[in-house]
């Protein structure tokens, strides 16, 4: 029962091991990997050529963050395909196109997926790129291969082996035998499956990829492991290791430490496996490889019970099924469209299932016809006609049964079809709302004519906000301001404009400039505009607002601070606002103006909480914690030799490194001005 059970879960690597393998083969236009630091570095200097820096940004994307953080990819795939399509750079475009889709394989999302493969697959059409080409067929393939569509798979495979061979493009050969020959294994077709691991490898060895080589062994050493021969397996193991040492890649070292644990196990030798298993974790971790750690803790789980530890066991089961719900879809839309993609294969499944039922029955009446003729003729004719009515009867049950699942296929088709006009309703009405919020926003050139050196870093966590920036200019005063409205997404986005209007109309107006006088006065429209409602409102916002006149700075806050770094300084000097917020609140007092003399080249921030209340870091698997302000003024002390443009980017990457996959927690709003 053990061995039934391992070998199942070792069926499941091939699927690994084809994902792996397309961090190795998967780069179809590009050369070998570079530092990801000046990769990013590469991606930011405009001084180098379009192609170049699209090269740099596909490279930092794959490598830095596909496997251990697709979100963050696909944030930066799209950054490839806007600037490629900006440029009119259509081959760029495909690839940004192509990796999108990556991302969307390893989430398990098949059909987005897909999608973006085949709008990659027609501009390389289109275009004639015949590697691109056999590269796209590729990626499909193996979208209906985790569909389990294995000859839809094959074909597919097929098409992308014929043009390689045609072009004769080794890498792409090597890549499509492997994969080939995992559909093979999936067939159970263990000759065939051979032949072609080892082209693969002999293909990788003499282009010198090492880790491409080192999976094709390890796809070797898996067969003879679902064959019980586990001296070969373990010696394709160790040779496989070997070569993953000196790639020194390490989520492939843990990837052979995890084969060779499993050749241990399945072998119920679990002591010897333990080892292999406890160092690939510690390598998963250190390089948040989410696939490999997945295999280490199943197997632990498994091998400390077995030896006795279940302290240990039920340690690693708990660290396994979250990591099992982590890469999980979790969309139910997603699972229902699914199933619509795979519809006609499911029905001839049906039908066929159906055909062989009404076969075997009849095979089945004749064996018993025959076994009666030596028998009492008596017999045989009943025999006869009861097999031949039990074959009728299970004939017509499983027809009945087929018309139900009709039936209910029918019912979630026009359910998924009401929930999807549903949902475009809603969405259409959200974005309609995102463009009025867009409205009330000071326009970029607006921004820029009146604040020549200065940068907004502005993320909604919904389409529509709570955070909003503000602008206005009085005689020769520029006003501006960050405000956090109560709540995010829809809510948040109506107080917004409550708000907004009612610092708008404390200027125009009451011709108002001081910071202070306009927050009281805003305050008491906000109040009145929500004392109309019968029940009671305490929404409202907090406010950093700030007034500039050459280089003399007035400032304002509710519950929001100002930070000003002089030039040349090495801390953040902070003027913090008053404790209240604009909005009804018991302790009611006068807001305090605050002057500030500015000398050129320093530098003013204005922030909503969003960006330091913000979760992630080291141990986001774990939920994480707070960027935290202290840790977000040491980020503003060390980009401060940059342009203003410059430390926007850099702001926008920090914090996308610290929340990693986990979800935006608020909206984040940062302007920051240098005098």
């Amino acid at each position: 029962m053990l061995r039934h059970f391992t070998q199942n879960h070792g069926m499941k690597r091939f699927f690994l091991l084809l994902l792996l393998c397309l961090t190795i083969f998967g780069s179809d236009s590009y050369g070998q990997a570079k530092n990801t630091d000046s990769l990013w570095a590469a991606w930011n200097n405009p001084q180098l050529e379009d192609t170049a820096r699209l090269d740099a940004i596909y490279h930092f994307a794959w490598q830095k963050h596909l496997f251990t953080n697709p979100d963050s990819a696909y944030f930066f795939a799209e950054q490839m395909l806007s600037f490629a399509v900006e440029k009119n750079e259509r081959i760029y475009e495909s690839d940004a196109l192509r990796l999108i889709g990556v991302t969307y394989l390893i989430k398990g999302v098949y059909v987005e997926a897909s999608d973006y493969y085949h709008q990659a697959l027609n501009i390389r059409v289109e275009l004639g790129d015949q590697k691109r080409i056999a590269a796209s067929l590729n990626d499909i393939a193996g979208v209906y291969q985790n569909q389990g569509d294995l000859e839809t798979a094959l074909d597919y495979y097929r098409k992308s082996l014929a043009i390689f061979t045609e072009i004769q493009d080794k890498s792409g050969l090597a890549r499509c035998y492997n994969n080939i020959a995992s559909v093979y294994d999936s067939q159970g077709q263990k000759d065939s499956l051979l032949i072609y691991f080892n082209r693969s490898y002999e293909l990788n060895l003499e282009l010198g990829k090492t880790m491409g080589a080192a999976i094709n062994l390890m796809n070797i050493g898996s067969v003879y492991m679902s064959q019980e021969v586990y001296d070969t397996a373990i010696i394709y193991g160790e040779k496989a290791h070997q070569m993953m040492l000196e790639t020194e890649r390490k989520e492939g070292i843990a990837n052979s430490l995890n084969f060779l644990g499993s050749v241990y196990f399945n072998q119920s030798k679990i002591k010897e496996g333990v080892p292999y298993f406890e160092k690939a974790l510690d390598l998963s971790k250190e390089v948040g490889s989410v696939l490999e750690e997945r295999q280490s803790t199943f197997f632990l789980h498994k091998s400390y019970k077995t030896l006795g530890n279940y302290q240990k066991s039920l340690l690693m089961h708990e660290r396994h099924v979250v990591l099992v719900d982590s890469m999980r879809n979790k969309d139910a839309a997603n699972e229902v469209i699914r199933q619509k993609y795979q519809y006609e294969y499911m029905k001839q499944a049906a039908e066929d299932s159906i055909k062989n039922a009404e076969a075997d029955k009849i095979r089945d009446a004749e064996l018993i016809a025959e076994r009666a003729e030596n028998n009492q003729r008596k017999q045989l004719s009943y025999f006869l006609y009861t097999g031949l009515g039990l074959t009728v009867l299970f004939g017509i049950f499983i027809f009945s049964r087929f018309r139900v699942s009709q039936r209910q296929k029918e019912l979630i088709e026009k359910q998924k079809l009401t929930v999807e006009g549903q949902n475009q309703e809603i969405l259409d009405s959200i974005q309609y709302a995102k463009r009025i919020q867009a409205a009330i926003l000071p326009s970029s050139k607006s921004m820029s004519a009146k604040l020549k050196n200065h940068f907004v870093f502005y993320k909604p966590k919904d389409i529509v906000a709570g955070d909003f920036f503000w602008m206005e200019e009085v005689d020769d005063k520029i006003l501006f301001a960050v405000a956090d409205c109560t709540g995010h997404g829809v809510p948040g986005a109506m107080v917004s404009v409550i708000c907004n209007n009612g610092l708008n109309r404390s200027v125009r107006e009451d011709g108002l400039s001081q910071p202070a006088q306009i927050l009281n006065k805003t305050r008491e429209i906000v109040i009145s505009e929500f004392e109309k409602s019968e029940e009671e409102v305490k929404d409202g916002m907090d406010i950093a607002l700030c007034t500039l006149k050459g280089l003399t700075l007035e400032f304002a806050g509710a519950n929001n601070p100002l930070w000003i770094i002089r030039r040349g300084s090495d801390h953040v000097e902070e003027i913090k606002g008053d404790k209240q917020p604009i909005g009804k609140y018991s302790h009611q007092k006068q807001f305090q103006n605050h002057q500030i003399q500015l000398q050129k080249g320093d530098s003013i921030y204005l922030f909503s909480d969003g960006f330091a209340d913000q979760f992630g870091g080291e141990n986001a698997e774990n939920g994480g914690k707070k960027f935290k302000s202290s840790r977000f003024k040491k980020l503003l002390l060390s980009i401060q030799q940059k342009s203003m443009e410059e430390q926007q980017e850099a702001l926008q990457k920090a914090f996308y490194e610290w929340k990693g996959n986990l979800d935006q927690l608020d909206d984040v709003c940062v302007i920051g001005l240098r005098i």
